[in-house]
């Protein structure tokens, strides 16, 4: 976590990064070890893919969100991956004590070398929050305290003690420090403000759930809206709002065609929207085996792209025209396709869309320009240089031979 600020905020990164977050969604007709084998494999080829973040989320009902934790699925991760950062997607504060909890998580942070995001969150699945005895109503205010208390003990500036209605901390300390000097933490935020509040008061970066909601429709948009609640809540507690701390999500599925793109989430579209439509205050007025129609919808709205990377681009500009600015796009990951088309999809994003935003493109375009600017330039002076180098060598040849003609000459007159 970032210390106190100016209560400035930092300029938008001149190149955003790309993440996917594993929530994960999966149908809860097929193998559940092959679909946290699965998970992993896509965490080893989005680090191939030179992604940036991988996030893993914590749920316990439902049936379809089977990772309960997110710590060990990273710590897995990370001993298959090089390079690409790891987060909880999120970790849901009022499930845990905050010592314990943050114990893990700076450990875990060592584990991956510093590699950690710890994401933070207060919950989506009610029946996760009954299970264990607490009012689904209070886990805003219980990841308030949970985070308060995991903020002093970070400070390292003596015991700590808290006492609440669901903890009790008695002279705690962490007796390891993060493996960098601070640890990154990213606070939830979907369309309440309690999120962007808490990140702007403990000087957090943001993941945004939902973050491209209505962008299509031309209302007011979420991204909007959590962002001038967190600068306004950082400057009031003298903390910097840093874009670059920042990442929204949105879902994706790309092919070369929209056709292709169309056809290959018929697989998987239908099963999700079901299931989001159960546990979120959402309502998709479709018949949701059609999956087309489904399509139509979400495409309206502006929430996922089904199409071309061509229709991604588009869409990630149209996010950073309307936030002002992000630090990354995060993918969200539901199954809306099979195993090998997903992969597909992934590659495709990375070839194409990925290189788009981060300017690897510039230098090679400007190359090819300035060549077709030169109109065969080089064809021409190929030819000319193979042409000048037949007759040298035909020149070579002819001086070879006069004399040993001369030679010739010379015997038969002998």
């Amino acid at each position: 976590m970032t210390g106190p600020g100016r209560g400035v905020e930092a300029a938008q990164p001149q190149r955003i990064g790309f993440g996917v977050l594993m929530f994960p969604i999966h149908r809860p007709t097929h193998n559940p070890t092959l679909q946290l084998e699965g998970d992993l494999e896509l965490a080893e080829l989005c680090d191939r893919l030179g992604f940036d973040e991988f996030w893993f989320g914590e749920h316990h009902s439902g049936g379809w969100q089977i990772i309960g934790a997110p710590e060990l699925m990273i710590a897995a991760a990370a001993q298959r991956t090089a390079r690409i950062r790891l987060g909880t997607g999120v970790s849901t504060l009022s499930y845990h004590h905050p010592l314990t909890l943050l114990d893990r998580i700076v450990q875990l942070d060592h584990l991956t070398r510093g590699r950690l995001i710890f994401g933070v969150g207060a919950g989506a699945l009610a029946l996760d929050s009954t299970m264990i005895g607490h009012d689904p109503m209070e886990a805003r205010r219980m990841m308030e305290e949970s985070l308060e208390t995991m903020t002093e003990l970070l400070r390292f500036a003596g015991p700590v003690s808290r006492s609440t209605d669901w903890f009790e901390l008695r002279d705690g300390y962490l007796h390891l420090a993060p493996y960098d000097e601070q640890l990154d933490i990213r606070v939830a935020v979907f369309r309440s403000p309690s999120g962007p509040r808490l990140a702007g008061r403990f000087g957090a970066g943001m993941l945004s759930f939902g973050a491209s909601a209505a962008v299509g429709l031309g209302s007011e948009n979420p991204m909007t809206t959590a962002w001038d609640i967190y600068a306004e809540r950082a400057a009031q507690f003298g903390q910097a709002a840093d874009r670059r701390r920042w990442s929204v999500m949105s879902p994706m599925h790309l092919a070369e065609t929209e056709h292709q793109a169309r056809r290959e989430v018929r697989w998987g579209l239908p099963a999700y929207i079901g299931y989001i439509r159960q546990i979120l205050p959402m309502n998709v007025p479709v018949d949701l085996d059609d999956a087309d129609a489904v399509v139509d919808v979400l495409h309206t709205v502006g929430h996922a792209v089904i199409g071309t990377p061509e229709m991604a681009i588009a869409h990630i500009e149209r996010m950073l025209q309307i936030s002002g600015g992000f630090g990354t796009f995060v993918i969200e990951h539901a199954d809306l396709a099979d195993p090998e088309a997903t992969r597909r999809s992934y590659e495709l994003f990375a070839r194409r869309v990925i290189p788009h935003f981060t300017g690897a493109l510039r230098p090679r375009l400007a190359a090819y320009a300035r060549e077709l600017e030169h109109d065969g330039l080089t064809r021409r002076t190929m030819a000319a240089a193979q042409a000048k180098a037949g007759v040298e060598h035909s020149r070579e040849r002819a001086a070879l031979r006069i004399p040993r003609q001369r030679e010739g000459a010379h015997d038969d007159a002998r």
